[in-house]
C-alpha cells in the first residue's frame, strides 16, 4: 500500500535522511546529550535499519552513543529521572552486535538508577526528583522497555515483575471511565492539578501515546506463558477500542487533549497520532487485534501524510504541529502549548509508527 506515491518504509527513510543530512548524529537536537529525544527518533533508524540492513543507519546512532559513552563505559546523564534510561535502548542492540565491554558498562550505569531513584510509598519511581510523589504515564516507556530488555540480557528476570509493577501501579491511579488514561497522578496530591484522587485533570495525547507504544510492546517482550501476558492483551484491546472512539471522524488524527475535540481550542497534534497509528498497527500485527482493526491505523497514517507531513522540493520530510515536551497541568495548558517543526520525539514517533504500517502492509 503507498500513501502519496510512497510506500510506508520509503516514508521512514525519508525522515530519516532528512535529519541524517541535517545533523551529525551528537549534534542531534539537544546537541551533546544523552536525551530521549534522541532516543526516541533513534529507536526508529533501529527499526529502519532492521528493515532494510542498511550498514549507514546502525553506524549513525553507534556514533551518537560512541560520542558520548567513553571506552571505559563512562558518560554523562541525569541521574534523578526516568528520562534519562530511555536511549539505554540503543546501547543493548550495540552490544549485542559488537560485544564490546563499553556498551554493557554504560547500560548497567542506567541499570543502577533503579536503585537509587525515589519512589511512592505503593514502590512508584517518581517521574523526576523535581516532580515529588508523582508518577507519570511517560515514565513506563522511558524506562519499561530498556529494564525489561537488559533483565533478560543479564539475567535479572526480576526487572520483568519490576516494570509490570509500575504498568499496574500507573493503571490503577490514573484509568478514566471512558477507557483512556489521565496524564499521571501525585500520591501526595500537593500538586496544583491534583485532583481529589490524585490523578492529572486531563488525557494529554502524547503520554497516553507512550503508554498506548509500552503496553504494546510489553506483552511480546514476556515469555510465552507468563501470567500476565492475557492481562495486558485485555489493557491493550480495551485502550485500542477507547482511542478508536476519539479518532477524528475527517482526518482520522487525535486531539492534544484526546477526549475534548469538541473543544474550539484543541488542535489535532502529530507525536500522538504517530504513536496511537504505532501501537493499533503493531496490535494487529502481533494479533492482538484482529485485522479488521487496520484500517484505524491506515487512516491515521493516511492523514498524518495529508495534514502534518510536508515534503521539500529536495524531497526532505517536515513533520509539522508536535507538542513541545510537556508537564502536568490543566486543559488550558495543555492546548495553549507551542508546537515544533521535526522535533525528535515526533519525528521519533513517524517514524516507528511507518515501519509497523510496513509491516502490516507486508503482512497483507
Amino acid at each position: 500500500m503507498t500513501y502519496n506515491g510512497k510506500s510506508a518504509l520509503d516514508w521512514a527513510i525519508s525522515a530519516c535522511e532528512t535529519l541524517m543530512d541535517q545533523y551529525e548524529p551528537v549534534k542531534l537536537p539537544p546537541k551533546d546529550r544523552w536525551h530521549y529525544h534522541q532516543g526516541v527518533f533513534l529507536c526508529g533508524m533501529l527499526d529502519v535499519w532492521k528493515q532494510t540492513n542498511e550498514k549507514k543507519y546502525f553506524d549513525y546512532f553507534k556514533e551518537y552513543v560512541d560520542k558520548l559513552v567513553d571506552e571505559e563505559g563512562n558518560f554523562y546523564f541525569a541521574r534523578s529521572e526516568l528520562d534519562a534510561i530511555q536511549p539505554g535502548l540503543l546501547l543493548l542492540p550495540l552490544y549485542e552486535e559488537t560485544k564490546e565491554d563499553k556498551y554493557q558498562i554504560a547500560a548497567a550505569k542506567l541499570r543502577n538508577l533503579l536503585r537509587t531513584l525515589n519512589k511512592t510509598k505503593e514502590g512508584g519511581y517518581w517521574h523526576k526528583d523535581k516532580y515529588p510523589y508523582q508518577m507519570w504515564l511517560d515514565g513506563l516507556y522511558m524506562a519499561g522497555p530498556f529494564t525489561i530488555r537488559y533483565g533478560q540480557l543479564f539475567d535479572e528476570p526480576e526487572l520483568t515483575e519490576l516494570v509490570l509493577e509500575q504498568e499496574k501501579l500507573m493503571r490503577e491511579h490514573t484509568r478514566k471511565e471512558n477507557g483512556l488514561y489521565y496524564h499521571g497522578y501525585d500520591e501526595s496530591k500537593n500538586a496544583p492539578w491534583a485532583t481529589e484522587k490524585g490523578h492529572a485533570p486531563e488525557v494529554w495525547g502524547r503520554a497516553l501515546g507512550w503508554y498506548s507504544m509500552v503496553t504494546t510492546n510489553f506483552i511480546e517482550m514476556l515469555v510465552e506463558n507468563h501470567p500476565k501476558r492475557e492481562e495486558l492483551k485485555g489493557v491493550v484491546v480495551e485502550l485500542m477500542e477507547a482511542l478508536i472512539r476519539y479518532q477524528d471522524e475527517e482526518t482520522g488524527l487525535w486531539y492534544q487533549v484526546v477526549d475534548k475535540g469538541d473543544q474550539a481550542d484543541n488542535w489535532l497534534e502529530a507525536s500522538c497520532s504517530c504513536l496511537f497509528t504505532y501501537s493499533i498497527a503493531k496490535a494487529v500485527n502481533m494479533g492482538y487485534l484482529d485485522s479488521s482493526y487496520l484500517k484505524y491505523a491506515e487512516k491515521a497514517y493516511q492523514g498524518l501524510i495529508n495534514h502534518k507531513v510536508k515534503t521539500t522540493n529536495e524531497n526532505k520530510v517536515e513533520l509539522h504541529d508536535i507538542c513541545i515536551g510537556t508537564s502536568i497541568g490543566t486543559y488550558d495548558y495543555y492546548v495553549n502549548r507551542e508546537t515544533s517543526e521535526n522535533d525528535l520525539h515526533g519525528v521519533g514517533a513517524f517514524i516507528l509508527a511507518s515501519v509497523q504500517m510496513h509491516l502490516a502492509s507486508e503482512a497483507k
